[in-house]
Formats: C-alpha cells, structure tokens, sequence
C-alpha cells in the first residue's frame, strides 16, 4: 500500500501516524517544504521516501511530488494530511489522481462550508442554530429581529475561531455591514447559551466509528482567541450516550470514511425555542481531521491507547486490534500565556503534579493564538484533582 502524507512534520506528533503506518508494512511517502535533515530523527525513519517541494501552496510543485510517487511506487492508494488547512489540497490531489479514499473536489465542501454542514447536520437529525449570509444591512437587521442579539459572525470557511466574533446591538451590527464588511463569504448565527462539548474519534469506511472520545471546552475558543486568555479543556472519562448518539448520526449524515474526526456540539445551558431544552445537544460544527494540537495525545492518555496506531489500523484493515477496554481517565490541558505572570512558576507546577503530568510542551506559534504556550498535560482519576490542577495553574 502507497500512502501519501502531506506535511507530516506539523504539528511535530504526526510523526506518530507515520511510524504506525510503516509499523503495518506500508509505503510512507512525505511531501512538505522542510528540509529532510530538518526532518525529527523519529519521522525521517518513518517515511520510505521523502520529497521536498519549495512552497507547499504551490499544487504544481505538490502535484509533481505525487506523479514521482505514483510513477516510483505504483498506485496511490491514500492522499492525506490529518490537517484542516490542507484539507482542499488532499481532495485537489485525489481527485487528480483518482484516489478514492477519501473527499474529492466535488465533496469536500461538507468538510470545509460552515453553512453546508448545517444541511449535513440536518440531515442527521441534529438541530443547528439559525443563519444568515450577510449581504446587506437591511437583511442583517431583519436577521436580527428573528432572532435577537448577540449574533455570532465568523468565516464560512475558516479554522480554530479565527475571525469568530460577537456582534452585540445595533452599533455594532452597523459597523460590521459599513466599515468591517469582509471581502470573503461570513456567516452569521443566533448565539446559543451552551458547553461546547466535541465527539472525537476515528470511523471506518461504513462510516461507522471505531474509536471515539469526548472532550469538553469551559470557555468557548472565539472568547480563548479573542481575549488572549489561558486555555484550559479536558478529555472526559466517558463520553455521555447522547453525545454519541448524535456524533454517530452526524458521522453518517457526512458519510464520513476512514479518517479521524472532529465533530463540535453545544449542550444547552437553559431552554432554547426552537432547538431544545435545557440539557439538549445542537450542532455547531464538524472538523474531518484531527482535534487541534496535542488533543489526540490527551486522548490517548485519558483512554489508554494509541490513536495514531488505531487511525493506520483502520487505514490498512478497516478495523483495528487495539483493546479499547483499558482504564480510563480524565487528561486535562492547561496552557498559560508568555506574556502574563503567575504566581506559581513552571517548576511549582510540575512539582507539584510531578506524578500526574504526562506531556509539557511549549506550543509553536502558529498554534499559541488558540493554544496559548505553555502546555501542561495532568492525567487523573479525579475530576476533583482536575479542577485544583486548573485553578493552581492559572495563579
């Protein structure tokens, strides 16, 4: 089998799927703009070859790469990145080359438009909030009268809460149509009063998941983005029935195959006409990669296995052989900012947890808007000890 990895070197754990792959015989073909010797020790023994192009936003120097590939090593059978910014590429590749594992150009826009995931969300019996495509103020303010302020806009096509923010009264809904109108697609949605709650996992080619976890954000990222404030989420012990009810619906609805997901919920903090009661799951969105930076780390600590191996296992078998019944534990994530000063030094914390913490990572930059930059990772079977561990972190 010949596998196809764009940018396997970012974020630097991917090396991980890479060596999973090798690990089942499989050919690892890498195509990025680092240079090889650039390349961690640990990803440069995964690959079986490596191919540098100078700009990975050039396709015809990304296009080369596969036809070398496909012209050395036979048939491509995967093109895949893991990763939402190269999402488009992946389908672009594997529609020229008639890989049929994964989206092509006419089927990756339910994995990229915020407002064609709401028809897939629907689809799958899963309510989602009201929308608008901005055009025109008049429209906007007729939005607005259905179903009040705030309003939530964002790009249709967008990653990690960029450009996501709140427009509160009528000031600022004029400001945004006359000084701050954006040149690309927006959406604009009723605000819901919820806990952003995720379905993460790994589905097969039925569409089915092999493997999946809940994680749980307290504060929402738009607000983490926003305000540059510390980030702190969690890997639950157990993922709640409904929420699993609903994620397999969605799963289904996206025909979604073969490759790890990222499905993002809220549970409704109080009665919500027209979508649910209190308590109740809607649909915010659907990310068809990996959850963002180290989570698939956190969710193998809080779950005992290895996803980067389930993900090549269902990749080559379909299936995988990994024991999904080991303990489970809650894995917490909390990153401080560099800029702030806390009263509790690095060392504090990690004398402190020294037995708990399983990972400490500074965050590149790229991720650190949305990440913050110190990372401490605590592995716990106390959801207690978690909250003490956020608290004594963010003083």
């Amino acid at each position: 089998m010949n596998f196809v990895f764009i940018s396997p070197d970012f974020p630097k754990t991917y090396y991980r799927f890479c060596q999973e792959l090798k690990n089942l015989g499989i050919n690892v073909l890498g195509i990025s703009q680092t240079q090889y010797f650039n390349l961690d020790e640990e990803l440069r023994g995964a690959l079986t070859e490596y191919y540098k192009v100078n700009n990975m936003e050039n396709y015809d120097e990304v296009y080369r790469a596969v036809a070398y590939f496909a012209f050395k090593y036979g048939k491509i059978d995967y093109i895949e990145s893991n990763n939402e910014y190269w999402l488009e590429l992946d389908a672009h590749l594997r529609t020229d080359f008639n890989v049929n594992t994964g989206k092509k150009d006419d089927q990756i826009n339910f994995f990229k438009s915020k407002e064609a995931m709401k028809v897939c969300y629907k689809k799958a019996g899963v309510p989602v909030a009201r929308y608008h495509i901005p055009t025109t103020l008049k429209k906007g303010i007729e939005f607005v009268k259905q179903v009040g302020f705030p309003v939530i806009v964002k790009p249709d096509n967008g990653v990690g809460a960029y450009n996501t923010y709140k427009i509160n009264n009528m000031e600022e809904l004029e400001k945004f149509y006359k000084e701050d109108f954006p040149s690309v697609k927006y959406i604009m949605e009723e605000y819901i009063n919820g806990d952003l709650i995720s379905f993460d996992g790994i589905v097969d080619s039925h569409s089915n998941p092999v493997f999946f976890s809940n994680e749980v954000f307290p504060t929402p990222i738009m607000e983490v983005v926003n305000r540059a404030s510390d980030v702190f989420y969690y890997s639950n012990k157990e993922c709640p029935k409904d929420l699993e009810e609903a994620g397999r619906k969605v799963l289904k609805g996206f025909e979604a195959k073969s490759r790890y997901f990222h499905l993002e919920f809220f549970r409704l903090k109080e009665n919500k006409e027209g979508l649910g009661k209190k308590g109740d799951i809607v649909g915010l969105e659907v990310n068809m990669r990996c959850p963002g930076g180290y989570t698939p780390d956190m969710i193998n600590f809080a779950n005992s296995v290895s996803t980067y191996r389930i993900w090549a296992e269902v990749m080559a078998f379909d299936s995988t052989r990994e024991n999904l019944s080991l303990p489970h534990y809650y894995c917490g994530y909390y990153a401080r900012r560099k800029q702030n000063t806390y009263t509790h030094s690095t060392y504090d914390i990690l004398e402190k947890y020294k037995n708990k913490i399983v990972m400490y990572e500074w965050m590149p930059e790229i991720l650190a808007g949305a990440m913050g930059n110190e990372a401490f990772f605590l592995k716990t079977d106390s959801f207690e000890e978690l909250e003490e561990f956020r608290d004594f972190c963010s003083k």
